[in-house]
């Protein structure tokens, strides 16, 4: 199993852990052709070597051009104050070249942030202007690291406590305590501490990259370390070098380590009262918001009615939104759920080049031994389309 350990032990910012992902690997001509993907112009991106205490690290910096007006002169407007609603960011990332699991992510990490932001400030999805968050910068960060993690092939993510900082920080909307409103909102029950350090070091963004894909929160998990990253920040801490570490690597026990990182919670109910057109559009709700598997089967019920079983597997942290999702959009009045572990065979995608073009196709290991070898359908029937 492939296994991404983030150390936070610095806080975290969403430009950091991009900086750690691209010094561990992540081409970066890779992402800035994702990037360009999403059509959004105005930009630059670039990635340089800084020295933070002593310590090597990447930092990745987003910088925003100044527009040109029609008569060439410069426009109104000053760089670096660029902000997007949920709507127009949900069409970039629609029409970018992430996958479609991670655009559902995407999707649900900025559905996550505009909630936060519309329980703060007493608004709702559709009127909600996400400030910090929606600038320019953020919405890179969030579907690079989104690309990245994608890229590396990240099976489980693991993250450390996170370190908050302390003081005071100032936002749109005034001075607040840190973590700033935005940030505690989406840490959720993540464990955190404050080292005393009087700076904002968690940001909401880091905090909504971490929270997301974080499977467990804790120490290094046991691992074979293949890659070492270092994304640096802006600040100059005292002593501690502004950085987030990120490990990734291979579980040494796999069947032991697979076991544990893949307890899940199967939810089921029986329905025979909904219009069976409904169950497909609620597939596709559930996959978006985080859902694992979905399947439904036939089934005879009470009163000798024909119905459907519908079961969704996911992460149990989810168990109780994607319940609520079931609730909202079918008839059901019950469902039943239980906590069991899933075991997996360790999985990579390889490009293999064909006379039509590269193919993606999986490869499943265990314990070093290729078991299956899988190419990806829809590669395929994009090939056969192309040259008939």
């Amino acid at each position: 199993m492939k296994i991404v350990y983030f150390d936070c032990f610095a806080g975290a910012a969403g430009d950091m852990i991009l900086g750690a992902l691209l010094d561990a690997g992540v081409p970066f001509e890779a992402l800035e052709r994702a990037l360009g993907s999403l059509a959004v112009e105005g930009y630059e991106i670039a990635a340089e070597r800084v020295l933070k205490h002593g310590l090597t690290a990447l930092k990745f910096r987003v910088r925003e051009l100044a527009a040109v007006a029609a008569d060439g002169g410069a426009a109104t407007g000053a760089p670096g104050h660029g902000h997007y609603h949920l709507k127009q960011i949900r069409a970039a990332i629609d029409r970018s070249a992430l996958s479609e699991a991670g655009k559902a992510r995407a999707h649900r990490m900025f559905t996550r942030l505009a909630e936060a932001e519309a329980a703060i400030h007493g608004s709702t999805l559709e009127r909600v202007h996400l400030h910090e968050v929606g600038a320019l910068d953020s919405i890179i960060d969030i579907v690079g690291t989104v690309f990245a993690l994608e890229w590396l092939g990240a099976e489980r993510v693991v993250v450390s406590p996170l370190n908050v900082g302390g003081g005071m920080v100032r936002s749109a909307h005034g001075v607040f305590p840190v973590p700033a409103p935005a940030t505690l909102r989406l840490l959720g029950t993540a464990p955190v501490y404050s080292s005393g350090i009087q700076a904002e070091l968690l940001t909401p963004t880091g905090a909504l990259l971490l929270t997301e894909y974080a499977a467990a929160f804790g120490p290094v998990p046991a691992m074979r370390v293949a890659r070492i990253g270092y994304g640096a920040g802006d600040r100059d801490l005292p002593e501690t070098p502004n950085v987030v570490r990120v490990l990734v690597g291979e579980a040494v026990e796999a069947g032991l380590a697979a076991t544990a990182a893949m307890r899940v919670a199967v939810m089921a109910c029986e329905i025979d009262d909904m219009n069976p057109q409904i169950f497909g559009a609620l597939m596709d709700r559930l996959y978006a918001a985080g859902a694992l598997e979905v399947f439904y089967q036939p089934v005879q019920m009470k009163k000798n009615r024909p119905g459907t079983l519908m079961t969704v597997v996911c992460k149990p942290a989810d168990r109780d939104a994607l319940g609520n999702l079931v609730f909202r959009e079918t008839t059901t009045i019950g469902i039943r759920y239980q906590e069991m572990d899933r075991a997996c065979l360790d999985r990579e995608h390889v490009s293999v080049d064909t006379p039509w073009g590269a193919v993606r196709v999986k490869v499943a290991r265990r314990a070093g031994r290729v078991l299956n070898a899988q190419p990806e359908f829809d590669d395929v029937a994009r090939l056969a389309a192309e040259h008939g």
